[in-house]
C-alpha cells in the first residue's frame, strides 16, 4: 500500500511540473528528450514531500481495515501489548527516517541543483539566439559585502552563460569600514587559481578620515590573487529559500552568519527544518497509530479524519514557528524543531489515554 500511495503521489508531483514548466520549457524550445529530462531530473525533489503523506494514507488505510475486521480486539484479548502489536510499525518508521536523511542531503540536493542548471542551460540557449553573449543569462545589479575581507562588490550585471561580471566596483574598506581602494572595471571574472581577474578599469584612493580621493590609476589587467569570493555565492543572495538545496542554504547560513546579518534567518530556518524534516516518518506514526487504533464503538473515518486534521495543524504549527524566527522571538533552530516536539508531545498524550 505505501509503495502504491508513493507511486500516486509522484504522479501528481510529475503533473505538477508539466503543469508549473512545460510552457516555460515550450518557449525556450525544448524538444521531447529535453522535456524528459527534466522532468526526470526535477521530480525527486518532491520526494521528501510526499513521503510522509504517502506512510499516512497508506499507515490508515492499513491500520483502518486492522480495526474493521477486529484484529486489535483479538490481538489485545490474546494479551498482546500495544508495543508489540506496532513494533513493525516502528521499525519500518526508523528505516524511512533514513531513507528521508538520504533523500535531504544527497537526493533532492542533487534534483534540485542539476534541475536548476539544465533549466538555466535550456534559457541560455533561447536567449543566444536574439542576445549578446554577455547578456545571456545576466543577473542585474548584484551587491555582496564580505565582512571578513572587509570588501563590499557590486556588478551592473553578471553573465552565468560566460562567467563574467561587468560593471564591476569593488571596494576595499578598513577596520571602521571606511572606503580606503576602490577599483572599477569593465569585465572581470573568477578564476580558481588566479583569484578575480579585472580587466580596463582604473584604481582608486581614498583617505579614509575625508573621503577625499587621492590618486586614479587606470590598469589594463589586474589579478587580485586573495579575492577569493565565489561569484555562484554571490548570486545565491535573495533567492526564495524554498528554491535553494541544503548545501546552498548552509553556504548561505554561514556567509551571514559571519556578519550576523538578520537576513539570514528565512535560510536558517528553511535550513533547519529540512534536517527537521528527517524524524517526519516517526512524527506521522506516532500521529496515526492512535486514531487508527481506537475502540471498536469509534468508526474509523473519524480516526482517519482527526489525524488528518492533526497533519494540518503540524503544518499550521510549522508556519507559525517560521513568522516568529522571522521576528527575532524564536531562534531558527527552535522554530525548525518546535513544530516537532509540539506534535510528538501530542501524540505520546493520545497513546497515554488508549486503552
Amino acid at each position: 500500500m505505501l509503495l502504491l500511495v508513493l507511486c500516486a503521489m509522484v504522479g501528481l508531483s510529475f503533473i505538477q511540473v508539466l503543469y508549473d514548466d512545460f510552457r516555460m520549457l515550450r518557449e525556450w524550445g525544448a524538444g521531447l528528450n529535453d522535456v524528459v529530462r527534466y522532468v526526470a531530473i526535477t521530480v525527486p525533489s518532491f520526494l521528501t514531500l510526499v513521503l510522509p503523506l504517502s506512510i499516512l494514507v497508506s499507515l490508515l488505510f492499513v491500520l483502518g481495515k486492522l480495526h474493521r475486521a477486529n484484529e486489535f480486539t483479538a490481538l489485545r484479548a490474546a494479551g498482546v501489548g500495544l508495543a508489540r502489536i506496532t513494533a513493525p510499525i516502528w521499525v519500518m518508521g526508523l528505516a524511512m527516517c533514513g531513507l528521508s536523511y538520504w533523500l535531504n542531503t544527497d537526493v533532492v540536493p542533487r534534483s534540485v541543483e542539476e534541475s536548476q542548471q539544465w533549466r538555466d542551460a535550456l534559457s541560455f540557449r533561447q536567449q543566444a539566439k536574439s542576445a549578446s553573449r554577455d547578456r545571456v543569462g545576466a543577473v542585474f545589479s548584484v551587491g555582496f559585502d564580505n565582512p571578513a575581507a572587509k570588501r563590499t562588490w557590486f556588478f551592473n550585471r553578471y553573465s552565468q552563460f560566460t562567467n563574467r561580471a561587468y560593471g564591476v566596483s569593488v571596494s576595499l574598506l578598513d577596520d571602521q569600514r571606511r572606503e580606503t581602494v576602490r577599483i572599477l572595471s569593465s569585465e572581470a571574472y573568477f578564476d580558481v587559481r588566479q583569484g578575480w581577474v579585472f580587466e580596463r578599469g582604473r584604481e582608486l584612493t581614498f583617505d579614509p578620515a575625508t573621503g577625499e580621493q587621492l590618486t586614479s590609476v587606470p590598469f589594463e589587467q589586474r589579478v587580485e590573487p586573495t579575492f577569493r569570493e565565489d561569484p555562484k555565492l554571490m548570486l545565491l543572495i535573495d533567492r526564495k529559500p524554498s528554491a535553494l538545496s541544503l548545501p546552498q542554504l548552509q553556504r548561505l547560513v554561514d556567509y551571514f552568519a559571519l556578519g550576523n546579518n538578520d537576513k539570514g534567518t528565512p535560510y536558517a530556518v528553511r535550513y533547519h527544518r529540512l534536517i527537521s524534516d528527517t524524524a517526519g516518518p516517526l512524527i506521522v506514526i506516532a500521529i496515526a497509530i492512535p486514531f487508527a487504533m481506537a475502540g471498536v464503538r469509534v468508526n474509523p473515518v473519524v480516526g482517519v479524519s482527526k489525524s488528518l486534521g492533526l497533519f494540518v495543524l503540524y503544518y499550521l504549527f510549522m508556519i507559525t514557528a517560521s513568522a516568529l524566527a522571522t521576528k527575532h522571538l524564536l531562534s531558527p533552530q527552535t522554530a525548525a524543531w518546535l513544530p516537532n516536539g509540539g506534535m510528538i508531545l501530542l501524540a505520546l498524550w493520545f497513546f497515554v489515554r488508549m486503552r
